[in-house]
């Protein structure tokens, strides 16, 4: 009896009847009143004050506050009201999780019921191998079967055709192809989740015949088999069919889903191209945000109802490295999207945002690429406070290669470090109540709002593509933070800073794409070796006839007839031109010091030579020793060979000066062609270049001839031109561009060099 009790379903409170709940409990509770008069609060300009003791006279405005690239600036505190910003007014305090703008949350008892899923995408080649790898993750402690598609799946190429099969994902040309991939999985208490690029009809079509070759309800498939045709048009700057044809297909989707597969969302609407090309946490929300709009526009022309379509897209996004500005990012989403969804006249229920999201790819790196593992984790804990509902986390080497068991492992457990042991599944709105968090997420909604209705003022996302304005305004803040790379106003560890001499880079184990191929050209031939040609043909015109509705079930009949993911492909491609516009182009963080130090890696192959740097320290070891740390670190960032040295000193009683001594140093590797030393920096303090420039740089430069000599440290305007005067080329500081001080050495050298326009 009681075992029949538990399993009778519990009845669901709407979002109405339980704030109905929530506001008539207020005030019924009995908790002691709690005073905070142990100590008198300061006031802002006490604080300050304080601040400026410890400052010892460095600026606090220029210390305190830092820029972010989506021009907001982080204040040095938040309070409730002291301070600049008062903050009281920017609580949500009539608000609860799971309702209204959903700000705090898109679930009313955030992951105390309902963990976010472990979403670990499997990107092996062959079908059978992926399907081996889903049931493996999990085994392990995934929750999503997650698949990722090769190029030439998405784009509806077979694999005979492919340039290179799998290159990023799995190889599905026909049914049997997806039969292996499906074979085995709990569709039924795992969800399934597949990105299929610029539509999703016959990824759709080649899960449900398979599913009803094995005799399965489709209703089992829940999850998201998603297109995104605006994001590829971005991406590629066309797309494999004109864009009404991809909103078609998304309108048809929609509607057998609902009707045959009523828990899979259909519309995909990912964030990947605008973060891969550099964007801010703005620019990325907008612009992922008008493409949806857009979609949501083309589906009503098409008849599709709000609630089909809000039950229909799910949104991803990629999580940076500010921690903070992640946070506010993803919580900001929410809101806005709710206010979106409302204005399009959705019920409450139907403003929610389904959010999966991953690390930005653009944030990782090939050198140090262990670091990855932490850049990673701190994405997954910005993700988790903000409140995603599914995540999938790289494994950090996957900027050379697909990930083995190692790296998925590390990637994988740290979902289940995060969910076991950091409690992370006890509160509700974690971020909730913060006063920097609370006010951030309303600032960041503030942009996104403004970004998004600049969008829409220029017609909507297609259009503003076709003027080419996200792409610069893409392209704006790649360089910004590019520059600040180059002056390492931000810090890469492992690449612009902290360079690894020794680092042994990871194996990339390519795959052996031409065996691959044949197997699963193999593969196909051998399954469409008794196939009904004539049966195949019919299925294929009857495809091509159909209307619009309609032509979905007929795709899966073709399917399940033999028909190719191709032949499919052609059968529906209507008339006209493909849209055609000018992409936003992939970059990676650190590509350009990667690059530079690829440089100097082959030139050292190929002569066996490399920059050669003399550190000229001056004085005994504390004197010169944090400069000569610094210029060392700074000069191996192009992976040169720097000299140390203890330092030259004068000697009491002991002929030569420290100069002396420093040049006759600098000398001994000279032999009879000149010397083997590229450049050469002066290492001391500050008060001592006065005395040891005039004295020592003309001597050094002679002895280099065309080779550079710097300075440690930034000189005072009043002394630059003297110290230049004496001999010095530039100055390695914290205020030099480290980037075009290695290009230029490597110039100088005769190395290769390897430059891509940043476009």
């Amino acid at each position: 009896m009681d075992e029949q009790k538990s399993q009778e379903p519990v009845k669901q409170l709407t979002d109405k009847e339980l704030e109905a709940i929530l506001k008539k409990s207020e005030g019924k509770t009995d908790f002691p009143a709690v005073k905070f008069d142990e100590f008198t609060p300061p006031t802002w300009e006490e604080w300050v004050d304080a601040c400026n003791a410890l400052l010892k006279g460095k600026p606090f405005d220029k210390l305190m506050y830092t820029k972010t690239y989506e021009g907001i600036t982080f204040d040095p505190i938040y309070t409730l009201r002291t301070g600049p910003v008062a903050m009281d007014k920017d609580l949500p305090l009539d608000d609860y999780p799971g309702m209204g703008d959903y700000l705090r949350g898109s679930t009313v008892n955030g992951y105390k019921e309902a963990p976010w899923g472990i979403a670990q995408a499997c990107d092996e080649t062959l079908p059978s191998e992926n399907n081996e790898l889903l049931k493996h993750e999990i085994d392990k402690g995934s929750t999503v079967y997650n698949v990722r598609l090769d190029s030439a799946s998405m784009d509806g190429v077979d694999v005979k055709d492919a340039e290179k099969p799998g290159d990023t994902g799995v190889s599905i040309t026909t049914l049997e192809d997806m039969a292996h991939l499906l074979d085995g999985l709990d569709l039924k208490t795992y969800p399934f989740m597949m990105y299929c690029g610029p539509s999703a009809v016959r990824m759709i079509a080649l899960a449900a015949a398979a599913l009803k070759a094995k005799g399965k309800d489709t209703s089992e498939l829940h999850g998201v088999i998603g297109a995104n045709p605006l994001a590829q048009l971005a991406k590629n700057g066309t797309l494999i069919k004109p864009l009404s044809a991809c909103y078609d297909d998304m309108a048809e989707s929609i509607r057998w889903a609902r009707k045959n597969a009523p828990h899979l969302r259909t519309i995909m609407a990912r964030s990947e191209v605008f973060s891969r090309g550099g964007a801010n946490a703005v620019q990325e929300v907008a612009y992922t945000f008008a493409m949806a709009v857009e979609y949501i526009r083309e589906m009503e022309k098409r008849g599709v109802s709000i609630h089909d379509i809000a039950q229909s897209i799910n949104f991803g996004f990629n999580v940076g490295n500010v921690f903070f500005i992640e946070i506010a990012k993803l919580r900001a989403a929410r809101e806005v999207w709710a206010n979106i969804m409302k204005a399009f006249g959705a019920e409450e229920a139907d403003r929610s945002c389904r959010i999966h999201s991953r690390p930005a790819y653009f944030y990782r790196t090939i050198f140090d690429a262990g670091v990855n593992m932490l850049r990673n984790t701190t994405a997954m804990f910005s993700a988790v406070v903000g409140g995603v509902d599914t995540y999938e986390n790289e494994p950090y080497d996957e900027t050379v290669r697909k990930g083995d068991e190692f790296s998925r492992r590390i990637a994988r457990n740290a979902h289940i470090i995060l969910q076991e042991e950091f409690g992370m599944l006890r509160p509700i709105d974690p971020a909730g109540g913060s006063w920097a968090l609370e006010h951030l997420t309303k600032e960041m909604a503030g942009k996104i709002w403004k970004e998004f209705q600049k969008i829409e003022s220029m017609g909507g996302f297609t259009k503003a593509l076709e003027a080419e304005y996200p792409q610069e305004q893409i392209l704006d803040i790649l360089k910004q933070r590019f520059k600040a790379l180059d002056f390492r106003k931000d810090r890469a560890v492992g690449n612009n800073m902290y360079p690894n001499m020794a680092e042994e880079l990871i194996e990339p184990r390519p795959e052996d794409t031409p065996t691959l191929k044949k197997q699963l050209v193999k593969g196909v031939e051998d399954y469409r070796k008794d196939m009904d040609k004539e049966y195949l043909g019919k299925k294929l015109e009857e495809l091509e006839a159909s209307p619009v509705a309609g032509k979905l079930d007929k795709a899966i009949e073709a399917f399940s007839a033999g028909a190719t993911q191709n032949e499919v492909y052609k059968a529906m491609i209507p008339d006209g031109e493909a849209e055609k516009v000018r992409p936003i182009t992939e970059h990676r963080w650190t590509e350009r010091f990667e690059r530079l130090r690829f440089d100097t890696e082959n030139y050292k192959k190929e002569t066996g030579k490399n920059v050669e740097v003399f550190l000229a320290n001056m004085g005994r070891i504390p004197q010169h020793k944090a400069r000569a740390d610094f210029s060392t670190s700074f000069l191996q960032v192009g992976e040169f060979n720097v000299h140390l040295n203890n330092g030259f000193q004068d000697d009491e009683g002991k002929p030569g000066s420290r100069w002396d001594k420093c040049v006759e140093a600098l000398k001994a590797g000279c032999d009879d062609k000149g010397t083997p030393y590229d450049c050469a920096v002066i290492c001391s303090k500050d008060d001592t270049y006065p005395e040891d420039v005039p004295a020592l740089a003309p001597r050094l430069k002679e002895v280099l001839g065309k080779g550079k000599l710097f300075l440690a440290g930034a000189a005072p305007k009043d002394l630059e031109q003297t110290y230049r005067d004496a001999g010095i080329d530039d100055f390695i500081s914290v205020k030099a561009n480290c980037y075009e001080i290695i290009r230029s050495l490597q110039r100088e050298k005769g190395m290769k060099i390897t430059e891509e326009e940043v476009k």
